[in-house]
């Protein structure tokens, strides 16, 4: 049993050590890049795509709040019902 706790203790230092480089390489970067924009970095580096991107964005930032979030998603809710109804098929056991 200690040789099993001895041998997993070595696997897993050895595993740290290995990644270790890669992970502080990968630190380092981010660093530099947000140092250089941090405009970008804070926003993630591109524009939302969508409504829904929109409004997390500025829910997050403060820009709308609670409330606001949720009757905006509300009515795209109904807009995405008005022109996309939900057609529930038939059960397979009745006569449709």
């Amino acid at each position: 049993m200690l040789f099993l706790l001895l041998f997993w203790s070595v696997v897993l230092m050895i595993a740290a050590f290995a990644v270790w480089p890669i992970i502080d390489k990968s630190r380092g970067e981010a660093g530099k890049s947000a140092k250089a924009s941090p405009k970008a970095a804070s926003a993630g580096g591109t524009e939302p795509e969508s409504l829904e991107g929109v409004l997390v964005s500025r829910l997050s930032s403060g820009l709308i709040s609670r409330g606001q979030y949720t009757r905006a998603m509300e009515g795209i809710a109904a807009r995405d019902d008005e022109r996309h109804p939900l057609t529930v098929p038939p059960d397979a056991g009745s006569p449709a």
